[in-house]
């Protein structure tokens, strides 16, 4: 089973969201779905067997990085310049990373070192 992790639970990743527990079942993914408001979260989890919702504070180390161990890949919806501190993280546990934002400059200058651990970072 492959698990991903979506960061941020605004209006851009509902529909994003939607897709992903629409096709759970059949592609056996679980979705956690972390966001610093865990009623939003659990609202865009909307019970589905195959998510869990969390409160996610990117700015508790501790805590991004345990969750990010646990997936498969990582989706930031995060605004832009938030997406560093993921990245980071995701780079060095080995996970492969998707962004909804053009890629940054910084994000970019890891690219070389994401490829050589075989990892997406886009």
């Amino acid at each position: 089973m492959k698990h991903i992790l979506v960061i941020g639970a605004g209006r851009s990743s509902s529909s994003l969201i939607r897709y992903l527990l629409g096709h759970a079942a059949k592609e056996k993914w679980t979705v956690t779905i972390g966001d610093v408001s865990l009623p939003l979260a659990e609202a865009k989890a909307g019970g589905h067997p195959a998510a869990r919702a969390i409160a996610f504070d990117i700015n508790n180390a501790r805590q991004r990085q345990e969750e990010i161990a646990k997936a498969d890949i990582v989706v930031s919806m995060l605004p832009a310049s938030m997406h560093i501190q993921v990245a980071k993280d995701c780079l060095k546990l080995k996970k492969h990373l998707a962004t909804a934002s053009y890629v940054s400059k910084e994000i970019g200058a890891m690219n070389r070192e994401a490829e050589k651990a075989g990892l997406i970072f886009l």
